[in-house]
């Protein structure tokens, strides 16, 4: 494809997704026009959470081309010095779908995650810092993996055995059919376990080849040892999302596609979805879509592990650029929450089911700043709900969801909703 389609096409998926709007666009700017070069939020670019067995927050953030992380024991009203990650500048990979992880396993052990951009043909790699001293000191980066081609969109998660689990988008098949002189069509989601709490990782094992290149890849647990992955993935001319499940630590099973959205683009949606898993073994899946058959964000629920998944629910007011969705289930209640821009201000709107997904209260919106703002993130304590957010003017918020605070009701409308989308 040329050049100037691809951008062409491209801007078609900003206008629908909201990815390339001024408040993402701003966001990865942000410390424009002022000097910054320290570790203060005001300069920061994403700040991602985790939660230690112990309830202190963990937090890790890019600024000023560098990589750090923090400890709260009041929820994130104030954090301990940060501790620099990177051990000087480097080309962060920025993104509106990549930002540093972090988790803290059950020895409360904790690994950062983050990605640099290696070269101009958005080729990346995977470095990882590790500690085992409760975040006083972390060890010097190192490679996640030791192939040499393209790695981004690092996902970090720790299963209910407290085993941390990676997964990410991946050109080492791209490379090597490119080197025999054989097309490829994308690339790869590759996932990795660390057997030591995050200090190293294995070999990766393949989920599924012929990936969309430029997604985040969501990632949650159906049991230990148990990886639910969930992707863009390629079906023919079409970049639909699709689940795998671990049957095994290092067993795949087979892949499945969430819906037959059929979006047939030649170019980078950077939109990669949401997923949680329930107690009772639900998938829950979010996601953006800008097809003939149907565009915005869309969730889908599975009771049978990902073989099948109910009609594409439309979620959020489509006149406000609805993105970057994120779900998180625990115990009985589940949270949706997204960001919305009215042209004037991002707010975060979240609606809570206590039904499995089967019902849903009325959008709500728990949060609005009229600065540069990230994206949304959902984490728990495993005891409450929060939502953590990054804003230039407010700084750093942890926001509590409370299921009282939000009206149910609201499932006649969203069926009416569905039927007027043309959702099958």
């Amino acid at each position: 494809m040329k050049v100037r389609t691809r951008i062409i096409l491209l801007a078609a998926v900003v206008a629908w997704s909201g990815a390339g709007s001024a408040q993402d666009h701003q966001q990865h700017n942000a410390g424009s026009g002022g000097r910054c070069d320290g570790p203060e939020f005001a300069c920061a670019m994403e700040a991602t959470p985790a939660f230690a067995g112990d309830g202190a927050l963990w937090l890790t953030w890019s600024s000023a081309s560098r990589v750090y992380a923090a400890r709260s024991t009041d929820q994130g009203r104030s954090f301990a010095a940060p501790v620099e990650i990177t051990r000087g500048t480097a080309k962060l990979d920025h993104s509106a779908d990549t930002r540093p992880q972090v988790v803290v396993d059950r020895a409360g052990r904790v690994t950062v995650g983050y990605a640099v951009m290696t070269d101009v043909q958005f080729q990346g790699e995977l470095f990882h810092a590790w500690s085992g001293d409760g975040g006083r000191t972390f060890s010097a980066p190192r490679k996640l993996d030791a192939n040499p081609a393209g790695k981004r969109f690092l996902s970090l998660g720790v299963d209910p055995e407290g085993a941390v689990f990676a997964a990410w988008v991946d050109k080492r098949d791209l490379a090597a059919a490119k080197a025999a002189g054989r097309k490829y069509a994308g690339a790869a989601v590759y996932g990795a376990w660390s057997a030591d709490g995050g200090a190293t990782f294995g070999a990766p094992v393949t989920v599924r080849e012929h990936t969309c290149e430029c997604c985040r890849v969501a990632v949650d647990f159906a049991g230990a040892g148990r990886p639910v992955v969930l992707w863009r993935s390629l079906f023919g001319k079409a970049r639909d999302h699709a689940v795998a499940s671990f049957s095994a630590p290092g067993v795949v099973g087979p892949v499945r596609r969430v819906s037959d959205d059929d979006w047939q683009i030649d170019a980078c949606p950077h939109h990669g979805p949401g997923l949680a898993v329930a107690d009772d073994g639900t998938y829950h899946v979010a996601w953006f879509t800008a097809s003939d058959r149907r565009k915005g964000l869309f969730y889908a629920r599975s009771g049978d592990a990902g073989t099948t998944f109910s009609a594409p629910l439309p979620i959020g007011d489509p006149a406000r650029q609805p993105a970057r969705p994120q779900l998180l289930a625990l115990g009985t209640d589940l949270w949706l929450a997204w960001r919305e821009y009215d042209g004037k201000a991002t707010e975060i709107v979240a609606m809570h089911s206590a039904s499995g997904g089967r019902e849903w209260s009325e959008p709500r919106a728990v949060g609005r700043s009229a600065s540069t703002a990230d994206h949304p993130v959902l984490v728990s304590d495993g005891r409450r709900a929060f939502v953590s957010w990054l804003t230039r003017a407010e700084g750093y918020r942890l926001l509590p969801l409370q299921a009282a605070d939000f009206r149910a009701g609201s499932t006649a409308s969203l069926t009416s909703r569905i039927a007027a989308s043309g959702s099958p």
